[in-house]
């Protein structure tokens, strides 16, 4: 840890680390890992819950008067309608992570009075630390980071999530998809959304965007992409969106030109931009073999 830190990062940075000590001890054994369900496709460990609670106690020793938000617990610990807040995701991936496929971190953001002031991403796989405080710039490994400077989106990497839990709009988020999909050099599905906006900041990727996030999979990372120049917010382009359920980022040119392709899909559109939305992504009719389409429920 480092003496020119914010006294706060620190003590976040130690407990990811203390919380990647266990996610690395673990998977050494993945198989033998504890897995429950929390509902169809959304998995939750036991690896999870200790390293939560190791976070908790680390942030929690040092500032027992602040708040927890957490993904595991909730807000089970720490004090109660406190200014400053501690959103926790303690391994972010877990799918990733019970295949032993190695894409998943730890993030811990600290938000005083709602708005995030602390970020910490932590990928115990490849020991890469990614930290910001608001106002002093982004880094990894204690270097700094800044966004990519591509300027047209059909150079560019961009990262997404696929909708996996049941009532999942599949049909509108596979048009999206494809109109993304279109214009870019490529894209790319890791799996782990806090790490995605951390390889945006770090300029790694030059845009990210995905829908049914909670705010423990963005504080940190939204922070990051900040620090590092570049701009976050939901599919609109409003900044005010860790509530949303949905996230937007990249370096400045290509967030304006992604926000022009998605601000059709988001749950805040115009009404006008879903209507035209709805008329492109509907159901053709079938003549009278009266078949059911693609679309159909099942």
């Amino acid at each position: 840890m480092s003496s020119n830190l914010h006294p706060m990062l620190n003590v976040a940075i130690k407990a990811a680390r203390a919380a990647g000590a266990i996610i690395n001890r673990a998977a050494l054994d993945v198989e033998s890992v504890r897995i429950a369900q929390k509902q169809i496709n959304d998995f939750v460990t036991e690896v999870d819950h200790a390293s939560e609670q190791a976070v908790i106690e680390t942030l929690l020793t040092a500032y027992p008067d602040h708040g927890i938000l957490a993904e595991e617990s909730g807000r089970k610990h720490g004090a109660k309608d406190a200014p400053f807040v501690w959103i926790i995701d303690p391994l972010d991936g877990t799918t990733n992570f019970i295949h032993g496929f190695p894409v998943y971190c730890v993030s811990i953001a600290l938000a005083v009075k709602g708005r995030v002031e602390q970020a910490v991403v932590y990928d115990p796989t490849r020991n890469d630390l990614f930290t910001a405080t608001r106002g002093r710039g982004a880094y990894l490994n204690e270097r700094r980071i800044r966004v990519s400077k591509r300027t047209e989106l059909k150079d560019c990497l961009v990262s997404t999530g696929f909708p996996f839990r049941p009532g999942d709009d599949l049909k509108s988020y596979l048009a999206m998809l494809g109109d993304v999909m279109q214009r870019t050099a490529a894209l790319r599905r890791p799996g782990a959304a806090a790490l995605d906006l951390a390889y945006v900041a770090a300029g790694f990727a030059d845009g990210f965007f995905e829908s049914g996030l909670a705010i423990w999979d963005m504080a940190a990372g939204s922070l990051l992409v900040a620090e590092a120049g570049g701009l976050v917010g939901n599919f609109t382009g409003e900044a005010d969106f860790l509530e949303h359920r949905e996230c937007l980022a990249g370096n400045p040119r290509i967030y304006g030109q992604l926000v022009a392709i998605l601000a059709k899909y988001s749950k805040f559109a115009a009404a006008g931009d879903k209507a035209a939305l709805h008329a492109t992504t509907a159901p053709t009719t079938k003549g009278s073999g009266g078949a059911d389409g693609p679309d159909a429920p099942h």
